[in-house]
């Protein structure tokens, strides 16, 4: 590989960009004036906004004891947090009915429309307090026919408030004045007792939460109601001549110890990583589509490939390209916002923005993290957005490829947007929730942040291996001619179905082992809502059990066995059914036995990297020990059905397929990989993806599926026998330790299973090289004709599958 040609290949393509005027536009630009524009936009809309007054009808107003609440047709703005939210609310009261000047039409109607709904919601009330007599004199006849009069009621007053104009209706109960001016009496005089305080009905309000407007003007009402009935309890101690606290015994308050740079920093640690990550891969969107899918709508493509430069160091270009455009659209973006924002902040004035504060920019130590950070982000969307893009034809295509993309970068972001997740040991190995995590938690604590850089490591190596393995891909693409010049196609649903049917290979392909898997996620998926009701039925254990079973059976094994033999036509080729060698026979017996204290010793030291298992596997987990559960189901729905189900699926039709790739390491690791992701719990993700790495590679040297059946059978009992000795009186032997409540290996067993599974795995590794005179032999006979043809159909030869 020649830097040289390398950085010849980066200019030009940074001077075709440049020369771009919708690169130019997009990536300079519009982030200068984007975020300028909105501000302008924001502004005019305040000024022009005005929110549409919401109606609040009060019946009873003449019988409100002072201090005074009602002020003509609104609130006293004294009882708002923000005197100018009394604006907001049209109050209406029966007051007005005396008033013939402003009465008018509309508010007759409204009076007319809540007297109707006080009357049935009165009656509501009377068969309410009826309902509940029935119920203590345990009258059952009685009840169920005051219960159906309760339900037409509430469905009338439902209709009756939905028909009118109104938000809220506020009712105040008849001599409501009075009786609060007895009570105040009462207490003045030392004649309140304690249990002989009178009794009467209290004012309520009428609103439909699930409509927004009622919803909203409900909340100012209730916070109104609560400033003015706060100041009629002053008044009542003040006439009893009683401190005002008497009322608040413990008087909790707060102290807000935030100071402006604190809030600026927690404003900033909203925005920032959200905006940087979409600015990142948009950045890297929109050039990727056209270094790619250009050059071929250019026609330039075979000009450039026949050029020195390898295909290798024609990508390295390229990406390098993509990924500075990539890092220069976040720059300019958070440039622009921040400055904008600040900006905005401080002609707040006395405005709710005003309680922001005075926004002050991050730390230098915080930008300069942020930066840092966003050059393995860059990479990784450059690299990605560079192999999506190969496979398109025209810019139009490229973009249909990239949006899942996209999207799928803003679901994240906006996971990792909420205030209850912060980075941790898990997180910070995810791509792309890791950089945004930790740069959140960078900007929102710039001086306490010492825990913090403890992540910037693995954060940083996991951004880094993800690019590059990004980028390895587009690199391979780019390698394959019949992925750089895709002829242009008419998709007819028909003639694919008769393609699929009709030209028919021994084994699957690659896409069809991918969607194979996608349909087994999407099974599980559906069939979550009724696995969890039928949980609730019977005995909870061993409906597990047999659930476990039926989604082995249904969800797992059908899906691969039914395109095994509707798109192939060689099934024992696809499932590998055949007799194995002996010797694979017995490592498949021996490896198991091996790994499985390894793995559990492995899976307890990193019980801190991952969160807690949900309660349905630990609940599952608890069932293996249950000495009531017989031990034959057990090891049905535990070791049998898993055995042999996910066998057939992983290590039978799904790694068929992605041999066809003909690169065996890989198709092994995809496998491995499918297989971790299908058990969706992050713990069980990681042990599964290594112990599929062991099964791939079985499944790969022996040719047959059956060692790997008798590997998972042999690996999942040990596990259930192993959980039957947890018993009380149990202390241990030289094989189990007990620690707390686990069931530990001894250090020796540890140490010999570590240097067994070494000498098997490194024998398997090894054993192509072995086998090579019977791959030789087999090979022999395939003349290059057959070679050449197998490579143009895309057809995977038998070379290499011992």
């Amino acid at each position: 590989m020649s830097w040289n040609r390398i950085k010849l290949i980066f200019l030009r393509e940074v001077r075709d960009q440049l020369r771009d005027r919708r690169t130019l536009f997009m990536i300079a630009v519009l982030p200068l004036l984007l975020y300028p524009a909105l501000g302008i936009g924001m502004l005019q809309m305040t000024m022009m906004f005005r929110e549409q007054k919401q109606t609040v009808v009060v019946l009873g107003a003449d019988q409100l004891p002072p201090p005074l609440l009602i002020a003509g047709d609104q609130f006293v703005n004294s009882w708002f947090v923000l005197p100018e939210d009394a604006e907001k609310l049209l109050v209406i009261t029966d007051l007005h009915a005396s008033d013939s000047e402003r009465q008018t039409d509309e508010t007759n109607l409204l009076l007319q429309q809540a007297r109707e709904i006080k009357k049935v919601s009165n009656e509501g009330i009377a068969l309410e307090l009826q309902y509940q007599q029935a119920l203590q004199n345990e009258n059952t006849a009685v009840s169920e026919v005051l219960r159906a009069d309760i339900v037409a009621v509430s469905e009338k007053l439902n209709q009756l408030f939905s028909e009118s104009t109104m938000q809220v209706l506020v009712l105040i109960p008849d001599d409501f004045g009075e009786n609060v001016k007895e009570v105040n009496q009462l207490l003045a005089t030392g004649q309140l007792k304690a249990g002989e305080a009178p009794k009467f009905d209290k004012p309520f309000a009428l609103q439909n939460s699930a409509y927004e407007k009622s919803d909203i003007a409900y909340k100012r009402v209730a916070s109104v109601m609560n400033a003015w009935e706060k100041e009629l309890l002053k008044l009542r101690f003040d006439q009893a001549d009683l401190p005002e606290s008497i009322h608040r015994p413990v008087n909790f308050t707060s102290i807000d110890l935030a100071s402006d740079e604190q809030i600026s920093a927690n404003l900033w640690s909203r925005l920032f990583p959200a905006l940087l990550v979409i600015m990142a891969v948009t950045g890297a969107f929109y050039p990727a589509v056209d270094l790619c899918a250009g050059e071929k709508e250019r026609g330039t493509m075979e000009t450039l490939l026949i050029c020195p430069a390898s295909r290798m160091e024609l990508v390295m270009g390229k990406f390098f390209t993509v990924m500075v455009f990539s890092i220069a659209t976040a720059v300019l973006n958070l440039m622009s916002m921040g400055f904008t924002g600040k900006y905005m902040v401080s002609m707040a004035g006395a405005g709710p923005m005003s309680r922001i504060g005075e926004v002050a920019f991050p730390s230098g130590m915080a930008l300069f993290w942020t930066l840092v950070l966003l050059i393995p982000l860059a990479a990784l969307f450059s690299a990605l957005c560079l192999a999506l893009a190969t496979f398109a034809r025209s810019s139009k295509e490229g973009q249909y490829y990239l949006t899942p993309l996209l999207m799928v970068t803003m679901g994240l972001t906006v996971f990792c947007m909420s205030p209850a997740v912060e980075i941790e040991p898990f997180y910070s190995v995810m791509p792309i929730i890791n950089v945004s995590l930790l740069l959140k938690g960078l900007l929102l604590a710039p001086v306490s942040s010492g825990s913090l850089y403890l992540y910037i490591i693995p954060v940083l190596v996991t951004s880094i291996g993800y690019s590059l393995l990004a980028l390895w891909w587009a690199i391979e693409l780019f390698k394959r001619e019949d992925v750089l010049f895709l002829e242009a196609e008419r998709f007819e649903i028909g003639l694919w179905f008769k393609h699929l049917f009709r030209d028919k290979e021994a084994t699957p392909s690659f896409t069809e082992a991918g969607f194979c898997f996608v349909m087994i996620m999407f099974l599980q998926f559906g069939a979550m809502k009724f696995f969890g009701q039928a949980l609730g039925e019977g005995d909870r254990s061993v409906q597990m059990l047999r659930l476990l079973i039926i989604q082995q059976l249904v969800i797992i094994a059908c899906p691969a066995l039914f395109m095994g033999v509707m798109l192939t036509t060689s099934v024992v080729r696809t499932f590998q059914i055949k007799l194995p060698n002996l010797k694979f026979l017995g490592a498949a017996i021996a490896l198991p036995l091996v790994l499985n204290p390894l793995s559990l010793e492995l899976a307890h030291n990193l019980s801190w990297f991952f969160p807690p298992l949900p309660d349905g596997v630990r609940e599952a987990i608890a069932s293996m020990s249950n000495p009531n559960m017989p031990l034959w189901l057990l090891l049905l729905a535990f070791a049998v059905a898993p055995a042999i189900c996910e066998e057939t699926a992983f290590r039978g039709f799904i790694l068929s397929g992605f041999r066809h790739s003909k690169h065996t390491w890989l198709a092994i690791v995809l496998s491995s990989v499918t297989f971790g992701v299908m058990h969706m719990i992050p713990q069980q993700v990681f042990n599964a993806t290594l112990v599929g790495l062991v099964l791939g590679l079985i499944a790969v040297r022996s040719g047959s599926i059956i060692p790997c059946i008798v590997f998972h059978f042999i690996f999942n009992s040990s596990e259930v026998l192993k959980s039957r000795l947890i018993k009380p009186d149990f202390t241990g032997n030289w094989l189990f330790q007990v620690q707390g409540e686990e069931l530990r290996y001894t250090w020796p067993v540890l140490v010999v299973s570590a240097g067994v599974a070494f000498v098997l795995l490194r024998w398997l590794v090894r054993y192509n090289d072995q086998g090579s005179t019977n791959l030789n032999s087999q090979s022999a006979d395939i003349s290059a004709e057959t070679v050449v043809s197998a490579s143009l159909t895309g057809k995977q030869s038998s070379l290499g599958t011992h």
